[in-house]
């Protein structure tokens, strides 16, 4: 059993602005929970109970959701990348005294999935790989890169997006690794896994990476689309269906109406407003009366007005 976790918690989430102006990227809420809290409780359910999650940008915003990590089944500790990210190799780099496993899972903090974790760490074991990256079927080859592997899973490969990636796999932000495998990495210095180590390492020693080829459910959450996307699917899993995501700490006036919306917490809707297919973010006021369809609502500098933007779905 793997015990031991590194999530990927640094980056900016530029793509996902303005609610990455609020909250850093895995700790806005997902269907009313925090991603970064779905991932943790995923991990524990296999067993890991040992988090480590790397801070730079809105770092608050992760530990206030996460804490010790107690309440979620598990240890979590900090790796703080300042003054800059140290990438998807450095970060690990820097984090793995902190992690203190020889092997250990690496985890996007911005994805989620259902991968299963105990047949690929089988399947790690049994072919000696230093690497394994969880992969499913690239169906969306211009949107990503792709991995290429040979008939035995070993990695040939790495593809950017394009038609180049069609029959390609897709590799869906989880990994199970050899610790020493960062050396690699220049300590201090900003360094990329794909694109960076991992091809260096595959020019070595070919058959050093293998692919764990899975059906697993992937929710990617790069944009505000895919962010809304995701919260309906996994509100309509839960049940929920058309009803308000709805954070803490969240006063709806009983004649204000909100449909199809996501409500994040310290929210205040005023008599009389309308909230129709909106993402209104933390601390936001929404005056009695105002009316607000497709938008997403950020808590301005005077906390009166709050400040829109179209939501594109």
């Amino acid at each position: 059993m793997i015990r031991h976790a590194l999530i990927l918690t640094a980056g900016l989430g530029t793509r996902l602005k303005p609610l990455t102006d609020v909250r850093a990227k895995p700790a806005i809420p997902v269907a009313g929970v925090p991603m970064i809290r779905r991932i943790i409780t995923w991990l524990a359910s296999h067993g890991v109970h040992e988090v480590v999650l790397n801070l730079h940008y809105l770092p608050a915003s992760l530990t206030a959701v996460v804490g010790d990590g107690s309440d979620l089944g598990v240890r979590a500790r900090y790796s703080w990348e300042l003054p800059r990210i140290l990438g998807s190799a450095g970060g690990p780099r820097l984090a793995r005294p902190i992690v203190g496993a020889d092997r250990f899972w690496i985890v996007n903090g911005d994805t989620i999935t259902n991968v299963p974790l105990s047949d690929m760490h089988a399947a790690h074991a049994a072919s000696g790989a230093r690497v394994t990256l969880a992969l499913v079927p690239n169906r969306e080859f211009l949107r990503y890169g792709g991995v290429q592997i040979d008939a035995a899973s070993r990695v040939v490969g790495f593809t950017k997006r394009g038609p180049s990636a069609e029959g390609s796999f897709h590799y869906v932000g989880v990994q199970l690794v050899d610790a020493a495998v960062f050396d690699a990495a220049p300590p201090g210095e900003a360094s990329r896994s794909i694109g960076g180590i991992y091809d260096v390492l595959l020019s070595a020693h070919p058959e050093s990476i293998r692919g764990f080829v899975c059906d697993a459910v992937f929710y990617d959450v790069g944009t505000t689309a895919d962010y809304w996307r995701t919260s309906q699917a996994l509100a309509d899993a839960a049940g929920a269906g058309a009803s308000p995501a709805v954070g803490r700490h969240v006063r709806v006036d009983p004649t204000a109406r909100v449909s199809r919306s996501i409500l994040w917490d310290d929210v205040e809707v005023g008599a009389g407003a309308l909230i129709d297919e909106c993402i209104v973010t933390d601390g936001v006021v929404v005056p009695g009366g105002r009316e607000y369809r497709r938008q997403i609502l950020v808590r301005a500098a005077d906390a009166v007005e709050p400040r829109t933007e179209n939501l594109d779905l």
